[in-house]
Parts: structure tokens; sequence; C-alpha cells
């Protein structure tokens, strides 16, 4: 992304003067603004390289960038107008002043679910995400090492290495280290990220945590005997007398909600120290402090209810698949889909974890799988129409998606950069859900298995990690079928309405070489009306010259018939060629005819759809029931006007019969600001036709005969 398209995303969320802070994850840019409202989604969905951006509650706003968001990131941040703009992870934000400032939102629809409507959920999510955000790298570079592990067991390189009483050799036991790092010292990583997320020093939410990791803390319930807490099984403590009182000790290797409810309470107890302690103390005083009121409360008291609270909610899952792992395995791929938008997958992540930890196993992760390969799936098949409908940009973001899924387990690029733009997607997916939830639930009841699928480590359902779950050979068909059967619905059904493929194509259209940057506004609002389709107007010229065509339900011209178009305008008929604009005079956009008006009002040449409707008023995508796609440019340059001296009569989705008015135009208006009123009429679509002639030149009168065009043989 270029500079100036830095500068276009400030410019489109108010200006540096409105930014209070910048951060970013691995996809999105996270803006906490001063004035929310003063944000344009339009505008900055228009830019090129913006995938979606979507305001959120507490003067909240993000922007969907991708997998290149650390460089636009850099960019912005070098702009000389964001010197002195606060900026940093959560970390940075919060030791620095504790104002929450990061900001998550996992889809545009988000606003249809219970976040984003309260701002107090809408931060309880983002704490849990933003809690294990960081760490997400740490945890797909442990996963790895574990498929690696699990790939040379089932290999028979090594024996079981994860199984009681196994010893590896050296080698191999130093390599299983390198994943173990990761997962025990864990809640440290947890406590650090959720502590500075809360407003807390995150250091000081590390040292409180790393009391319970230390092997001395361990050592004190040396000769106890383990009882499960409050009746849980999955929740084993030695009670120990310290200072009089029982305190119960626990592994807390894995755990991670006791960091999590360890730094809820460490935020507010921060905020009200720096509070009551004089400026010049706080230095000082307030960790002392924070560190001799928390330990103590963490070491009784919320490490137990943490660890408590995991095995509550593991156990209830594990009743469920026990119940019935059949039901378990199709429920979790469906629901899978929603749950990532809204954010509520993060707690069962943790829950994954737990189940490792105290199981030495997990079952949710198997049928987690299927939604994940349907995900990417999903996107191949978005991969393809692009391929063959020559559509670069889209080209560009599915490929880098799905290198993201299949490589990496990442469904987020996949996500918000297609499936959540374009509302087709959706239920294709998931019928690729339920084809991969009942392979495996079908699967687990024919092979007698327990608790389903299962895997020893928390890993990223991807391509690399297909060894980490037993038995591997279901899993494979189940993932499989579920990325196939999403990929060929979206092929087979296309992922764009026609009100998407023609904006689409319009707005290409209405952009040229030289009006790329000011035709951006324009753009993002063929965007919003169409319905949210992808719009990049730096694919204009290519974009218009390889429109697909696409016949309205209901065309009832014949192969090969002639079809005849009308004069949408008053005025003189003119080659294309004399357009003073070299993209319309050179054909770029498709052929046609022009008109030098002599009428004020542009009229429907025929029936059907308008498939975009710019707001300002000076181009028109139609969809005619005949199958023709078509472009009504009013005057080069009119754009600039920004609707100035233009009346639109219709909006994009309405139904047009011919001879319905679309705009009127003040002639004046138009000639006094010094551009130029001849009126481009262009077939998008003329792929799909043998040929496209004007019927004469000189002048015509709306309804007159115009273009014929010659349907294929």
């Amino acid at each position: 992304m270029a500079s100036n398209s830095a500068a276009e995303i400030i410019d489109a969320v108010g200006g540096p003067e409105n930014v209070a802070s910048l951060t970013h994850c691995a996809t999105r840019l996270r803006f906490q603004l001063h004035d929310g409202d003063k944000a344009d989604k339009s505008k900055a969905e228009a830019i090129p390289g913006v995938m979606g951006a979507v305001p959120q509650a507490g003067d909240r706003f993000q922007v969907v960038i991708g997998g290149g968001v650390q460089n636009v990131y850099n960019e912005i941040m070098a702009l000389p107008v964001m010197a002195g703009v606060g900026a940093g992870g959560g970390g940075a934000a919060a030791a620095g002043g504790g104002a929450d400032s990061d900001a998550d939102i996992k889809a545009r629809e988000r606003s249809k679910g219970p976040r984003g409507t309260n701002a107090w959920l809408d931060s309880l999510f983002e704490f849990l995400s933003d809690s294990f955000r960081p760490i997400l790298g740490a945890l797909l570079g442990a996963s790895l090492f574990i498929t690696f592990m699990a790939l040379m067991a089932t290999l028979g390189v090594i024996p079981a290495w994860n199984a009681p009483g196994v010893t590896l050799e050296p080698s191999w036991a130093f390599v299983n280290l390198m994943w173990q790092c990761v997962f025990v010292f864990l809640p440290l990583m947890v406590a650090y990220n959720a502590s500075a997320k809360i407003g807390a020093d995150p250091w000081v939410g590390f040292a409180i945590m790393a009391v319970l990791m230390l092997p001395g803390f361990a050592g004190l319930a040396t000769g106890v005997d383990k009882t499960p807490l409050f009746g849980f099984e999955q929740a084993q403590v030695a009670i120990v007398q310290v200072w009089g009182l029982p305190m119960p000790i626990a592994d807390y290797s894995s755990q991670v909600f006791p960091p999590l409810l360890m730094a809820a309470v460490l935020g507010p107890l921060y905020k009200l120290l720096r509070r009551i302690i004089p400026e010049n103390l706080q230095l000082i005083f307030v960790p002392f402090l924070a560190m001799l009121i928390m330990i103590p409360l963490t070491a009784f008291l919320i490490g137990p209810i943490g660890v408590y609270v995991g095995a509550g909610l593991a156990s209830a899952l594990a009743a469920i698949n026990t119940f019935s792992p059949f039901i378990f395995a199709i429920v979790i791929p469906l629901a899978y889909p929603f749950m990532v938008p809204l954010g509520l997958h993060w707690p069962i992540n943790a829950i994954m974890l737990l189940n490792i930890q105290t199981l030495g196993y997990d079952f949710i992760q198997g049928p987690m799988g299927a939604w994940n390969f349907a995900c990417f799936g999903a996107t191949a098949g978005v991969l393809f129409l692009a391929w063959r409908e020559k559509d670069k940009d889209m080209k560009q973001t599915a490929t880098g998606a799905l290198a993201a899924g299949l490589l990496g387990g990442i469904s987020e690029p996949s996500l918000y950069g297609i499936h959540l733009r374009y509302k087709r997607i959706y239920p294709r997916m998931l019928v690729g859900c339920l084809t991969g939830g009942l392979i495996i639930g079908i699967g687990s009841l024919v092979l007698g298995l327990k608790n389903g699928i299962t895997t020893q480590a928390f890993v990223f359902t991807s391509l690399l990690t297909i060894p980490a779950f037993n038995p591997i050979g279901l899993y494979s068909l189940a993932v499989i079928a579920a990325f196939a059967v999403a990929m060929i619905l979206v092929i087979l059904s296309g992922y764009k309405t026609p009100e998407q493929a023609g904006a689409t194509a319009v707005a290409a259209a209405a952009a040229g070489p030289g009006t790329v940057a000011r035709d951006a506004d324009e753009a993002a609002s063929v965007s919003n009306v169409a319905g949210g389709s992808e719009l990049l107007p730096g694919a204009a010229a290519a974009g218009a010259a390889t429109a697909v065509a696409t016949k309205a339900p209901g065309a009832t011209a014949e192969v090969g018939a002639l079809l005849q178009l009308a004069a949408p305008i008053d005025g003189t008929a003119i080659a294309l060629d004399q357009v003073p604009d070299p993209v319309f005079a050179g054909g770029v956009m498709g052929p046609g005819v022009a008109i030098e008006p002599s009428g004020d009002t542009v009229y429907s040449p025929g029936a059907g759809t308008v498939a975009a409707a710019q707001p300002t008023g000076h181009a028109f995508g139609l969809q005619l029931d005949n199958g023709i796609e078509l472009l009504i440019h009013v005057g080069i340059d009119t754009v600039n006007l920004k609707g100035e001296g233009f009346d639109v009569k219709v909006k994009t989705g309405d139904r047009i019969e011919a001879g319905t008015p679309l705009v009127t135009f003040d002639r004046a208006v138009i000639e006094k600001a010094g551009y130029p009123l001849v009126t481009p009429v262009i077939v998008l679509n003329a792929d799909a036709f043998d040929t496209v002639d004007p019927v004469k030149l000189g002048p015509v009168t709306h309804g007159d005969p115009l273009l014929d065009v010659q349907q294929k043989a």
C-alpha cells in the first residue's frame, strides 16, 4: 500500500487529530478515536488495499487490511501528521495511561449479535481475545513441533512420545521441549497480555502469576495427597496450611483461567492505587502494594477459582461429548462459523488447552477442523472463480487467505476478507461444515470412538497438523470432504449476487486510468448501495474489459437474435472514439456509442434492474432483462462535482422499465465547472455477444434505436 493510501486511511477516520491511539493485530488496524462519528466507513472501504471497515462501540474503529497490516501500520505511523499520536500494543497503551485503546471485531455483522450493542460485553471479549492474540504466533510454532513429533511416532521413528512412562533419548527429548516451553509457561504469557489489556503494569501481572509457577510453590505440597476440588476430578489440588489458612496447591502449567481472573482483579486495583498514592511515589509503591495484595489473593483464592471454573466448563463439554459424540461432532463445526465472528471462540480455546492439561487429550479440535477446512474450501472456490474471471484483486486476496488457512490454520483472512463480504458464501460453507461433522459423527459411531476424534496437543487445524489427530484416517476424510463440498458449491453457484457483480463492473468502468483516485468515493458508494461488494478502484480497466455476462431471470431473447438498445437521452449520437477521454475513446471498457445531450434527463433504455446507481448521479449500471449489462456515464470527470447539479431518481436494486427517468442534471452547473457533457453508453459484457454496432449517428431522441447487439449463434 502506498503512503498516499496510508494518508487516506487517516483522513477516513477523521484526521490525525481524531486518533487517540492506533494498534494493529494480525490482519486489522484498530483505532481508538476521540469521536467515532467522524469516521467515514464508506470512504475507508474505497481505499485500495482495504478489505473492510467497521465502527465499534466506545469510539473504536477497525480497518481490515489482511496480511500486510504491519507495513500499512508502519506507513501510517511514519506520516508526519501522526507524530505524537499514541501507538503500540495493548501493553504500551495501558502502561502509559491506563486507557483501553485496543479494539477487536470479528466481523462487520457483529452488531447483529450481542457484541457492539453492549459496551461491557464488547470489552469482555476484547479482553479475552487480546489476552491470546499476541501469543498466537508462539502457539502456532509450538503446534507444528507437536505435529512433527506425532508424525515421527506414527512412522515408528520414535515411541509414543507423550505416553506415560515413555522416556525419549536426549535428542528427541530436546525437540519435545521446544513445544513444551510454550504450553508450560502459557499462564505467564496470558498474565502479561491480560494485565496490559486491563490497564495494569504487565510485568507486575507476570510476576504475580510467576509465584504460582515456581518449583518452590509446588514444593509446598510435597508429601500431601491431591484431592478433587469441589468434586471435580479435573481439578486436583493439595491443601497445605499457610499462616494457619488452607492454601490449595494446583499444577498451574497450561492453565489460562487463573491468569485471566487475576488480571481482571489486578486492573481495578492498579487504578485504585494510582488514585490514592501521590504521583511521585507511584513508581515504587503501586507495584509493591499490588504484588503484596495480589500474590496471596491469587494463591489462596483466585488461582483455585480459575482452576475450578476451567474444570467446570471442560466437564460440561465433556459430558455433552460423552453423551453423544455424534451430536457434538455436528454442533461444533456448525456453531463455529457464528462463534468466530462474535469472538465467542476464545473461551473454547482455553478449554481445549485445559482438556489437554487435565485429560491428556482434547475432543473439540477434531470437529473444529471440519469448520476450518470448509472455510478454506469456500476460499478455494472463490479463488477458482477469480482466476476464471481474471479478477486480479480477488485472486490476490483469496490466494493469501488460502495460504494462511491451509498452512497456518488461520481463518481470519478468509472470513473477513471474503466470506462476510459476500453473503452467498456462508450457506455453501455451512453445507461443508455439516458434511465434515457428519463424517466425524458417523465414523465415531462405526469405529466405537468413545470421545470422537481426539488430539493430544493444542494445534491449529491446517494441512500441516493433520498427523496430530487420531484416528488420522477419519479426520483426513472429514476435512477433505468439508473442503471439497464447500469449494464445489461456491464454484457452481458463484459468490456474488447479480447486484454485486454489476456493481463491481460499473465501479471499475466508472474509473479510468486518470480518474482512479478521484473516483474512490464513487466506488465506495457503489459498494454500500449494492450490498458490500468488494470494489478496488485500481482494477478499473481490467475489470471493465473482462466483465462477465449474467443474464437476468426472465430473459426472452433467442440465441442469435438481434437486440436493439434505445437511446437514453435526447441529443446527437457520435462515435465512441470522439469522446474526450482515452479510456472511453479506446473502447477499454467496452464498445458502444456516445451522445452529446440536448436534453437534461437520462432515461432507462429498456426493462431491467439498476445494478448500481451512483449517488453523485454521474454514472449508472443497468442489468437489462435481455442480458445486456450497460453503463451510462453522464459527462466526463463529472464525479468531481460530488452530486452538485444532479437529481438522482433511482437507487440500486430498483426495477426499471423502458423510459424510466434515471437522473436529471443541470447543464449550467456542469458547463460552468468546465466538464464535457458527452455521455458514453457502453455495453460492459460485449464478450457475451457477437457484435455491438451503432444503429446510426446523428440526432436522436430518447427511445430511438441506438445500438444493435447481436446475440451469439
